[in-house]
């Protein structure tokens, strides 16, 4: 568990000490969150959007988008662009930060996994406490160390969030998933992910040999009871679909597999390729996962 934690904090280190200093600079200081609370008695943060459209009659989808390590809200808010689809579908979005220094979720199982569970449920009640929230619409999605929080979401509060969404997720060990109900989940991964990579196997980061994420992606299947699969199908000239259709209380399970991309955030801010790798606009991971989330057929 300490080497997969080692490395995933690496993995984000790595990615900020890549981007020229000046730039970080710029990204920490448009990154002032402007809402908190108090979790486990610590003081959290967040950045809220309400697009104009919001009316207090009618409740409206919260989706909660998680940074990677290192990084901040006001920085996943610009490299996914959720709050312009935010104003065009009538959504709220929710922006948590992580504490410490370096920035990073805590996700071993243990003391510090159950304080991050209780702030985001504490964040889903303060949110649904100033707005009218649909509780039955709340999403979440993550980068990276984000996306890896995401995945430990999925494991301790599927209760309250109905579906899942993850973009360059660092393989989190199955044997650390305690629940095993069936959940919506899609995830973007690069094939050139050289931080978390597609394949598998060891890289200059890994201890030891890491499993691929078709392997991670089929004990997805498995948990959500899903039939024969995954089915194939492209999408474009570098984006391939696997689709797990046939699954318990309908939670399809979709692996986005990038051909040639690194650890971006499809269709996003383009990120300085010598820290991230080859980056790809063919797909938008922010308007495919709005689509899943809200129930919309994928583009084929």
């Amino acid at each position: 568990m300490k080497r997969w934690v080692r490395r995933t904090l690496v993995v984000s280190c790595l990615l900020v000490v890549g981007l020229p200093a000046l730039l970080v600079v710029a990204y920490m200081l448009a990154s002032r969150t402007d809402s908190q609370l108090q979790s486990s008695g610590e003081t959290r943060h967040y950045q809220l959007y309400v697009p104009a459209s919001y009316d207090a009659s009618k409740p409206a989808p919260l989706v909660i988008s998680l940074h990677g390590a290192w990084l901040y809200p006001g920085m996943q808010k610009r490299l996914t662009g959720w709050n312009t689809l935010a104003d065009e579908k009538g959504f709220i979005v929710a922006y948590p930060r992580a504490r410490g220094i370096p920035r990073v979720w805590r996700l071993t199982p243990g003391p510090g996994l159950d304080t991050e569970v209780r702030f985001f449920s504490d964040l889903i009640d303060a949110v649904s406490a100033q707005l009218s929230i649909d509780p039955q619409r709340i999403y979440v999605n993550g980068y990276s160390n984000g996306a890896a929080m995401t995945f430990m979401l999925s494991c301790t509060l599927s209760n309250r969030i109905a579906a899942f969404g993850m973009v360059a997720t660092p393989v989190v060990p199955w044997d650390w998933c305690r629940d095993q109900r069936p959940v919506p989940m899609l995830a973007f991964h690069g094939t050139e992910d050289r931080f978390a990579p597609y394949s598998g196997g060891e890289n200059f980061l890994t201890t030891e040999p890491l499993p691929s994420l078709m392997e991670w992606f089929s004990r997805w299947g498995k948990r959500n009871g899903c039939g024969a699969g995954p089915e194939d199908s492209r999408l474009a000239h570098d984006v391939e679909l696997w689709e797990y259709r046939d699954c318990t209380a309908g939670a399809t399970t979709r692996l986005y597999t990038l051909r040639g991309s690194g650890h971006v955030w499809p269709g996003g801010k383009k990120l300085p390729e010598f820290g991230t790798g080859p980056y790809t606009d063919s797909i938008s991971a922010t308007r495919e996962m709005w689509k899943y989330f809200s129930g919309e057929t994928p583009e084929r």
